[in-house]
């Protein structure tokens, strides 16, 4: 249990830094030795130091979590790449332009099938939308926030996830990551909820720390991370059993067949019964609204 401020004998970290900013000019106190270890940037940021650093991101968006009562969440994932309809509409026409200028192009022309592939996905788009929307007027009906939508942060998917609760008013949780290429958080994350990650490994902690229920739209190499590390969490009884809820079953059997992992005995057939296969958002949310009692 913290101490009280006004109770606690010792001088508080914030004190202290202000107090090392005032020391006096000498040679010693220019030192990087002198500098106090919490405050020295090159320090914090030595190989030696990842332990610290882990905890450090657990603790920052848990403890603004808290402090924000937010009990439980609704995890929403899927592709970066899957925009809105209107977007995929004018990719789909600029690529069929390039082409038309060079037929003989089949870098051009992968990318018109390509484009068309993500235009015949773009309802999911609107399927995350709706989704998030439903969820988030049953979110905030007492001081505590329940099923508050939480989502990776980025384009696609997750920005339709925090774009449907942008839509009614509602909180929405975005764990963006520091990539390589450069990427920013969606417009429609509550920027008090909007947190950045250097691990990913964290990063998928906090999807699951309050996770009521899990909504995977189809998606590539970080989806099926986040997705099968949930269903390997809950398989292996690490975690407790929740709703994990596929978009398009189609898309799902091509991609996994989980069937042949039943026959190859990769998996046993009750394996199966940890995720259902859904087409729209109204079902998801029947699902959840089950779980929930609602």
């Amino acid at each position: 249990m913290l101490i009280p401020p006004e109770k606690d004998p010792f001088p508080s970290a914030r004190h202290d830094a202000e107090a090392a900013r005032t020391s006096k000019d000498t040679p010693q106190t220019r030192s990087h030795a002198y500098q106090l270890s919490f405050l020295d940037e090159d320090f914090m940021l030595r190989d030696e130091l990842r332990p610290v650093r882990l905890q450090l991101e657990l603790l920052k968006p848990e403890l603004i979590q808290q402090e924000q009562n937010i009990r439980s969440t609704v995890v929403i994932f899927g592709s970066a790449r899957i925009p809105d309809r209107e977007t995929s509409e004018k990719k789909l026409a600029e690529a069929e332009k390039a082409l038309a200028d060079s037929p003989d192009d089949e870098g051009l022309a992968a990318r018109v099938t390509i484009a068309r592939n993500l235009l015949g996905k773009a309802d999911y788009y609107e399927q995350a939308r709706e989704l998030a929307q439903i969820v988030s007027q049953h979110s905030q009906e007492d001081s505590h926030l329940d099923l508050v939508v939480i989502t990776g942060g980025g384009p696609g998917i997750m920005e339709a996830g925090n774009l449907g609760a942008h839509d009614v008013a509602a909180k929405s949780i975005g764990l963006n990551i520091v990539l390589p290429h450069e990427q920013a958080p969606n417009q429609y994350i509550s920027p008090d909820l909007c947190f950045q990650f250097h691990y990913f490994a964290i990063r998928k902690m906090h999807f699951l720390m309050r996770a009521a229920a899990l909504a995977a739209f189809p998606g590539g190499f970080g989806t099926m991370d986040e997705l099968f590390e949930a269903l390997t969490l809950i398989q292996t009884g690490k975690i407790q059993p929740l709703p994990i809820i596929l978009f398009g079953e189609d898309y799902w059997r091509s991609i996994v067949n989980f069937d042949q992992l039943v026959a190859e005995g990769m998996i046993s057939p009750e394996d199966l019964e940890l995720f259902q296969f859904v087409e729209t958002a109204k079902e998801a949310w029947e699902i959840i609204a089950k779980a929930e009692g609602l």
